[in-house]
């Protein structure tokens, strides 16, 4: 007989009664190797996704039956009765089947052990197709193998894990009851395909940095700092792979990307995590109109490979507006005409804004931008022509020396990339380099690193070059709906657990 589906209740992991679960699905374990039954066995070839089995016979009539017969695998998610038949639902990553088992198919031995197993445990099925008088499209069960035995109760079966600290600490239980969770992440890899796939197209070349660099730059960030025993040397873990990649655009490479992990020692909010991944690209003979153009296009095709259908509008061209204008506009304040710390610092005074007292120049302008402008940039924009204060390895702005050909992009008030045209000339990187140190001997900790090494790979010539980072968990945000980083990366950072928030 079917055990009983209270035990789906469950709702985590401690929960009441878990230890008398727990040990009633060990006796169940113990009996089957007694019975000489393998629950654990070590294959099971030929499965196919339950989705295309209903996408191969959506046409199938109210009561109608296939000759088609398939093989299926996934875990068990519900059952109704007993005895002579029954009804199971089986759920893998596509999607979820009925099974209608009966014990003129399988015997009152087989049957028995398949409505007797737990929910949650995994089994291989192979039957045919047919579809219920009440048309739900179902397999007729002609044997069945149990494949892993789950030793703890699945989560609630009809809303899965609601503790959100639950959820992202025990990742596998959100997945297991949460089917937009697992959709989420499946659109996620679609999102990650779609701009390799552009990039591919376009004859960029993939490549692979460092991630432990002896020196860290590329972002204003601190570093997360490690010792190489061998070596007996420091290390970081990169912030960014920009410096390397723009030493392989000197090498000749000419068009390269990197999608993967960078790390930054900093605070943890809804979108930010100190492991993300990060898509930077590096094109010879462009600038930073190129390559807006070319990010327009990237994300409008993962927006179609998500299947997005919210309301921002992807379709290039996207919005421009300048950074000082965008302030002006917000906030009545011309950053040009208040250039020095102490001027900026009035201006905003004088208008009742924060002004935080440590702050230089480049970072009140940036607290100006976070504070009064991003918020308002919900559909797709680049904020374009920086500070040169702001933006230590982008190149002077042609028609205006105190910018730089920089912009970024946002959409839902969230920074989603940085782009600029490459600073290439390499004596003006030093200086540019200098002004860093100084600032990190002021107190900046997020100040960049001086790196000779990088200076004299500039020294052999970079060609003209567009630059994009590109935050691909943020992207996904804004494409699946989500408020939060921690809902598109599969295990964030969290605090340890039973730690209250500081």
């Amino acid at each position: 007989m079917a055990a009983p589906d209270d035990e789906a209740t469950v709702p985590t992991p401690g929960g009441e009664g878990l230890p008398e679960l727990l040990a009633a699905r060990r006796r169940k374990l113990e009996r089957l190797r007694a019975e000489g039954i393998d629950p654990f066995p070590p294959e099971f070839d030929g499965v196919v996704p339950t989705a295309d089995v209903r996408a191969a016979h959506e046409d199938l009539a109210d009561g109608a039956e296939a000759d088609a017969r398939y093989r299926v695998a996934g875990r068990l998610a519900a059952r109704r009765g007993g005895g002579k038949a029954a009804f199971l639902d089986l759920v893998d990553r596509s999607g979820r089947i009925q099974l209608h088992a009966r014990v003129d198919v399988l015997g009152q031995a087989s049957l028995d052990r398949l409505v007797g197993l737990d929910l949650g445990d995994l089994i291989g099925v192979d039957g045919t197709v047919f579809r219920s008088r009440r048309g739900e499209l179902s397999l007729r069960v002609e044997d069945w193998t149990l494949l892993a035995k789950s030793l703890r109760p699945p989560p609630e079966k009809h809303h899965g894990v609601q503790d959100v600290e639950t959820r992202l600490r025990h990742r596998e239980l959100d997945l297991i009851g949460n089917e937009d969770a697992r959709a989420r992440f499946v659109t996620r890899a679609r999102i990650v395909s779609a701009l390799r796939r552009g990039l591919d197209e376009a004859g960029f070349v993939e490549v692979e940095t460092p991630v432990l660099q002896p020196l860290y730059g590329g972002a204003n960030a601190r570093p997360f700092t490690t010792h190489h025993n061998a070596l007996d040397r420091e290390l970081f873990l990169r912030i960014a792979p920009e410096l390397y990649l723009k030493r392989l655009i000197v090498g000749g490479l000419e068009r390269v990307y990197e999608l993967g992990k960078d790390f930054r020692n900093e605070g943890v909010s809804h979108k930010h995590n100190p492991e993300f991944t990060m898509l930077e690209f590096y094109e010879a003979y462009a600038d930073y109109g190129d390559v807006a153009t070319r990010t327009e296009q990237l994300v409008a095709a993962a927006a179609g490979a998500a299947g997005y259908a919210g309301e921002l509008d992807f379709t290039p061209p996207w919005r421009r507006e300048t950074l000082t204008e965008a302030i002006r506009s917000r906030t009545g304040i011309d950053i040009l005409a208040a250039h020095d710390r102490d001027a900026l610092a009035a201006a905003m005074a004088a208008r009742g804004l924060t002004v935080p007292p440590e702050d230089t120049w480049a970072q009140l302008v940036d607290e100006l931008v976070s504070k009064h402008v991003e918020p308002t940039l919900i559909q797709p924009t680049f904020l374009t022509d920086y500070p040169v204060e702001l933006s230590p390895l982008a190149k002077r702005h042609r028609d205006d020396e105190r910018l730089v050909e920089r912009w970024e992009a946002y959409a839902q008030g969230m920074e989603l990339a940085n782009a600029f045209t490459e600073l290439n000339d390499p004596d003006e990187q030093r200086r540019r380099f200098e002004q860093q140190r100084a600032d990190a001997a002021a107190g900046d900790a997020e100040a960049q690193p001086y790196d000779e090494s990088f200076l004299q790979a500039l020294e052999q010539g970079m060609p003209p070059t567009g630059g994009v980072g590109l935050g691909v968990d943020r992207l996904v945000m804004v494409l699946t709906g989500q408020r939060t980083i921690r809902e598109v990366v599969l295990f964030p950072a969290m605090r340890d657990e039973g730690e209250t928030a500081r």
